[in-house]
């Protein structure tokens, strides 16, 4: 018996990953496409959601029409997150007059988790808002973290980046700097869209 279980573990611990790489015929995102830009195909209304910023105000993404939006889910515990922060930083710096990007924590312990956080990394430029009971992961059905989503002036979804990625990189700049520009036919490194 205690053989079988081997088996069937050493099978499981073989096929898993494999399973895990490949797009299956419905079009999810395979782990090649981690970190970069996937656009929505056509744009659409952004859901409605709302969270706090660090003074505990409610704010909502509706908030925010007439901007480009680079809406960042995150959280202190997620390494991935930790190595995207800086480049998010950058980049805001950077776009500071055309872009705004909200870095929403979904860290269930808030501000208090969040702010030794910010300061430990030195980051300057980006404002920080909290998403505690995680309703904007819910309201976008985000798979992981982080999870960023990029929408236009008027809150339409325009694509989105799972996984970490490198925000001030020329690749990505390009691809905001095509939107503020009014061009908004990008195209995914796999030229395959999300419905």
């Amino acid at each position: 018996m205690k053989w079988r279980a081997a088996l069937a573990l050493s099978l499981m611990l073989l096929l898993v990953p494999a399973a895990l790489a490949a797009e299956d015929e419905a079009g999810t995102p395979d782990h090649t496409r981690l970190g970069e830009f996937v656009p929505v195909s056509p744009p659409q209304p952004a859901p409605t959601i709302s969270f706090v910023d660090r003074d505990g105000n409610t704010v909502s993404l509706s908030d925010f029409a007439g901007k480009l939006v680079v809406l960042n889910l995150w959280a202190t515990w997620c390494a991935p997150c930790l190595r995207e922060m800086p480049s998010l930083d950058r980049m805001q710096e950077r776009l500071v007059d055309d872009v705004t990007v909200l870095a929403i924590s979904e860290d269930r312990g808030g501000s208090k988790i969040v702010e030794p956080f910010i300061e430990k990394l030195g980051l300057k430029s980006l404002k920080f808002y909290l998403d505690p009971k995680s309703g904007a992961e819910q309201a976008f059905k985000v798979q992981g973290l982080p999870t960023s989503f990029v929408s236009d002036r008027k809150g339409n979804l325009l694509g989105r980046v799972e996984g970490a990625a490198e925000w001030d990189s020329p690749k990505l700049l390009k691809t905001l700097k095509s939107f503020l520009q009014g061009n908004g036919t990008i195209k995914a490194s796999s030229d395959k869209a999300l419905p």
